[in-house]
């Protein structure tokens, strides 16, 4: 089971600044980047999914263990970590530590997966999911830079940082989708829209600690989907649907801005409203920045997203959580378990106001939503995933 411990870990990454010895014209955090890096991995996975040892699964655990360890050398700055990363031993020595405080959050999900982050870490050779995932990594960085490095135009160490981001992108420039992304413009405005879901803050009417922005909600949506996804012996084409359809099913609001729940219900019919004019601007805005070939899927991930679907003879079907898990846990069905996100975006709100409240921000919106969600949740059982127990463990 997933528990409390593991959750707060994840979160914790709201916290960690990043650039935090610049000057920084809007403030960068780890979890916020974390996410752009893997909408960008979408984005050049989508162009090479086709080449041989190509794993969106790899691409999906790869992201959120480097995440993890991410959170647990967070003092360290990336010319030391780098530095220790080309010496095998110190870095085995590095990674050894860092299992040693990672597993016991992680161990309640299964030994397969504590296996797999600890094993993550002991390959040097870059494979094509890894080489997507760096890619990605470089290209998130980048996108960061170039704003600090306005604040800071003749800043100390600005020139060698920006030649030193520029040799390490060039080394994926073979990848077709860092190829696209030079002769394409629209690509490009497709990775830095989405970057500006990083701008819009949840609950920004409120005071609270940490802020969270609506990208880095949706990383949040996206690991919990997976974790759920995994814990319910999902095949792997519903555990890539939850996980992208969690990653993405906020990316309307960088159209509409984060509009909350109780504004969505004052009015009868202003929720559908909201949608069908999201909608309207997801054709008129988005979809002519990527391939035509993805519309389907982003069409998933973005509407009535947190429908349970399966696809039957080319027809999308509604079902729920529990059909899936007796009938269509197979890949050929290409299932979304709507339920189950749907529920990963309640517990990711449950957690936030959790730590808000925690953190001294004692408002009565806050209050209400966690009596709100543990009402909802607090027996709930979805696709096998026991949600009043994770609820409990937050007493």
């Amino acid at each position: 089971m997933i528990r409390k411990a593991l959750l707060l870990k994840i979160f914790n990454a709201a916290y960690m600044q990043r650039w935090n010895d610049r000057v920084r014209p809007v403030e960068f955090v780890e979890l916020d980047k974390q996410a752009h890096k893997m909408v960008i991995a979408y984005f050049l996975g989508k162009f090479e999914e086709e080449t041989q040892g190509f794993d969106w699964i790899e691409v999906i655990e790869g992201g959120l263990f480097e995440l993890l360890q991410r959170l647990v050398i967070t003092d360290l700055k990336p010319p030391i970590f780098y530095k220790i990363k080309s010496d095998k031993v110190k870095y085995k020595k590095l990674n050894e530590w860092v299992f040693k405080e990672i597993e016991p959050i992680i161990s309640p999900i299964g030994r397969d997966f504590s296996d797999r982050f600890r094993n993550y870490f002991s390959v040097s050779a870059e494979n094509i999911n890894r080489r997507v995932l760096n890619a990605a990594h470089y290209y998130a960085t980048k996108w960061e830079f170039d704003i600090v490095a306005r604040a800071n135009p003749d800043g100390y160490e600005i020139a060698s940082i920006k030649q030193d981001l520029d040799t390490k992108q060039q080394e994926y420039f073979d990848l077709e989708g860092m190829a696209s992304l030079k002769e394409h413009a629209p690509y490009k405005n497709f990775l830095d829209l989405s970057g500006q879901l990083r701008f819009q803050s949840r609950w920004s009417n409120l005071h609270r600690i940490p802020k969270t922005s609506v990208i880095g909600h949706s990383l949040f949506v996206a690991l919990l989907s997976y974790l759920f996804s995994i814990q319910v012996n999902a095949c792997n084409r519903r555990c890539i649907n939850n996980y992208f359809t969690g990653l993405f099913h906020d990316l309307p609001e960088v159209l509409t801005r984060d509009i909350i729940s109780p504004v969505k219900r004052s009015v009868e019919g202003l929720d559908e409203l909201i949608k069908e004019y999201e909608k309207e601007q997801m054709d008129k805005e988005v979809y002519g920045l990527i391939p035509r070939a993805w519309h389907p899927d982003i069409r998933m991930f973005t509407e009535d997203e947190f429908a349970s679907i399966t696809h039957i003879n080319g027809q999308r079907n509604k079902v729920s959580s529990a059909e899936i898990n007796e009938k269509y846990n197979e890949d050929g069905f290409n299932p979304r378990d709507g339920e189950l996100v749907k529920a990963a975006d309640s517990l990711a709100a449950f957690i936030e106001a959790h730590v808000a409240i925690r953190n001294g921000s004692y408002s009565q919106e806050f209050q209400e939503a966690k009596v709100a969600f543990r009402n909802l949740y607090g027996r709930a059982n979805i696709a096998g995933i026991n949600l009043g127990e994770i609820y409990a463990d937050f007493d």
